[in-house]
């Protein structure tokens, strides 16, 4: 009896320590590769978006070799840039900075999908780059689509004209819908979005004849290539 207890025992005993080292294993494992590695569990590990589109940091600034650093567009409300005899001018004002007029390519009659006209200007710049109102007016609405990507429809002070930028790569902060902004203003900033194309940075800008204000999306489309390029007033 004496015996057979003495066995029983021994196995418990046993069983035991055996347990109490796998458990030491186990936990000490467990600090030891928290301490010591980078490895982080599948259910906290971050995992990255494949599909994630990181905006670039705004604004970029614009390289030498593109800016006109004598007639650089600028907003007249800044303090910190000097005033250009192009803002003061009574014309349309490039919308992007840095742009000078021999730069502008006339794209307003390209073809575009689904048998589309472009009826716009296409102003490639650097990402982030800043967009800037080409005439005083009004801020009538913020759109965002597949096609345009992030956008802005401004309406002339005449209200006789709507002036679209599209494939921005944000807006500016300071900017809301009804506000009035000055010719200069900075209102946004150069992007790919919509379906400009990855990489393809560029502003989608355009002017339409305007019939009634109240439905300033509905107009006819004027070329603003050579506008642009004078520094005219559309009449």
């Amino acid at each position: 009896m004496g015996t057979a207890f003495q066995k029983v025992k021994r196995i418990l005993f046993t069983v035991y320590l055996v347990a109490l080292h796998l458990l030491l294993i186990y936990f000490g494992g467990a600090w030891i590769v928290s301490r010591y590695t980078t490895i982080e569990p599948v259910e906290t590990a971050a995992v990255n978006d494949p599909t994630e589109r990181k905006l670039v940091p705004t604004p970029l600034p614009v390289p030498e070799s593109f800016a006109d650093t004598v007639e650089t567009n600028v907003n007249p409300d800044s303090n910190t840039q000097p005033r250009s005899e192009t803002v003061t001018s009574p014309g349309l004002l490039i919308p992007v900075v840095g742009v000078r007029p021999d730069q502008l390519i006339d794209t307003f009659s390209a073809s575009r999908s689904e048998e589309r006209s472009h009826d716009a200007i296409d102003i490639p710049a650097p990402a982030g780059t800043p967009v800037v109102a080409a005439a005083d007016g009004e801020i009538v609405r913020f759109f965002d689509s597949d096609r345009g990507g992030i956008t802005i429809y401004q309406l002339t002070a005449d209200k006789k004209f709507m002036l679209y930028y599209a494939h921005l790569q944000k807006r500016a902060d300071e900017i809301s819908v009804g506000m009035t902004v000055r010719r200069g203003t900075t209102i946004g900033f150069v992007g790919d979005t919509g379906n400009a194309g990855a990489g393809n940075f560029h502003l989608h800008f355009s002017i339409a004849i305007v019939t009634d204000p109240k439905r300033f999306w509905s107009g006819t489309y004027i070329n603003p290539y050579p506008l642009l390029k004078s520094g005219e007033y559309p009449r």
